[in-house]
């Protein structure tokens, strides 16, 4: 039976849908003011991993993963460009499509806009006002009240009193305590128009923690089978989430809470204070989308996650033995067989919490057994099972030559001399334009029956 690390349970359990058979699975999504980072990247891949085996395992899945249209940084950003608030988000979102397309990341089911759901967000306002969990500060703000709702700290094991010792939270004379969180914001002056809503609180806006509620519960109901997200949205998003949810609907938000672990950039926190700060399309300039993906998924969701350019280089050079395993052997398509051992260990490891190391790990006796024998059940295993990951898809030889950053023409040309001058018995000439690709990146690989191939060093 499958098994799923529960923040909330801080234990993994058995996974059992509200349905029998059927998921449903909220991920909170990006906030749409600039491009994606690295450790959007993570929260990308590691999920579409979750929903890829879900669906493999038999499951009806729905996964519904938001975008946030509407914060202050995306009026900020409006603001400094000269731009719309929706010409800022159309711009992002486009290029979030983009980047999770090129690292194989199938669109969720559902992709809710915040904006689209300002009925339903109001509406919740109104329920936890009217049960006393929400007020109307000074400031014409509406806040959530976190000491009227028992259960607040469940989720990430802080209490209130630790909070306030631990001054994590600014002090607000509007609020009547320093943790209480907005619900609704009241309209400014200065802030374009079409960043406010009429609502029975005056113009305003959303907070941010209400999107996600109105937007989960409206598509999904209650309770949710599974809320995802990255690490830094455990405290306070998720809090904030359950909160308002359990708070205007009463029972269970959401049975299970899985969040993944940190991205770190040569062993320090990503953070563009720090210099150190990635993007996606920048990564990709340099690596392969696959091999970036390939860096993500070799890792547990949920452990820490080193990023640094020798790990990179070392996620291509095991990318690449796995697609020299497929050039060497040619698959079978009987797709994956479950009865095989190798089977049996993929499914054991990924039922596990999603323990894609152990999964790689019989990838890689895959295409150990099918470089010893040629073999194309174990190469077609091999490509069957990497494909639920969402690799080794591509032409192996493709792969294996891309980036090379040469003319291949002229790789070609020098191949075809190199060729004549074997024939010629001029070995040395041989061995000295093998060495000179070799210098260049290239490796040359003497198949049987003369024939010569290329790949990347």
């Amino acid at each position: 039976m499958l098994q799923i690390y529960n923040t909330l349970a801080r234990a993994k359990q058995p996974f059992q849908p509200v349905e029998p058979g059927r998921v449903r699975m909220y991920v909170c999504g990006m906030t749409v003011y600039d491009y994606c980072h690295l450790g959007h990247a993570r929260m990308l891949v590691g999920f579409d991993v979750v929903q890829r085996w879900l669906r493999a395992s038999g499951y009806d899945v729905t996964y519904v993963r938001n975008i946030t249209d509407i914060d202050d940084k995306i009026i900020r950003r409006a603001v400094e460009n000269g731009q719309t608030l929706s010409q800022v988000t159309e711009f992002f979102i486009d290029a979030m499509h983009q980047d999770e397309k090129a690292l194989g990341v199938q669109p969720p089911d559902l992709e809710p806009r915040a904006t689209r759901h300002i009925p339903r967000m109001l509406d919740i306002v109104g329920l936890l006002e009217r049960k006393g969990l929400a007020y109307r500060g000074a400031d014409g703000d509406v806040n959530f009240s976190v000491r009227q709702f028992p259960g607040y700290g469940k989720l990430s094991g802080k209490s209130l009193d630790d909070l306030r010792a631990g001054e994590r939270v600014k002090v607000d004379a509007a609020k009547r305590d320093p943790l209480d969180f907005v619900l609704w914001k009241a309209a400014k002056p200065e802030e374009p128009p079409e960043s406010k809503w009429e609502s029975p609180y005056g113009l305003g806006r959303p907070g941010w923690h209400i999107e996600c509620s109105a937007m989960s519960t409206e598509l999904l109901g209650m309770p949710l089978d599974i809320h995802g997200g990255g690490p830094d949205l455990k405290f306070p998003h998720h809090e904030n989430e359950i909160a308002q949810s359990e708070g205007a609907y009463g029972g269970t938000f959401a049975n299970v809470w899985m969040h993944c672990g940190p991205l770190m950039v040569d062993a320090e926190k990503m953070s563009k204070s720090l210099g150190n700060f990635f993007t996606i399309r920048d990564t990709l300039k340099h690596y392969d989308a696959e091999v970036l993906r390939f860096f993500i998924v070799r890792s547990h969701y949920r452990s820490p996650q080193n990023y640094a350019r020798e790990n990179l280089e070392d996620a291509r050079a095991a990318l690449g033995r796995l697609y020299t395993a497929l050039a060497n052997a040619a698959p079978d398509a009987l797709g994956a067989d479950w009865n095989d051992a190798s089977g049996q260990a993929f499914k054991a490891a990924m039922d596990d919490d999603f323990n894609t190391p152990e999964a790689i790990a019989v990838l890689f006796d895959l295409a150990a057994e099918a470089n010893r024998g040629g073999s194309a059940r174990a190469a077609g295993q091999l490509k069957a099972l990497g494909g639920l990951l969402g690799l080794l898809q591509q032409d192996p030889r493709a792969f294996l030559q891309g980036g090379a950053g040469q003319d291949e023409a002229g790789i070609e040309a020098r191949i075809a001399r190199r060729a004549q001058a074997k024939k010629d018995r001029n070995f040395a000439e041989a061995d000295r334009l093998r060495a000179e690709l070799l210098a260049e990146g290239i490796v040359l690989e003497d198949k049987p029956g003369g024939v010569t191939v290329w790949r990347r060093a």
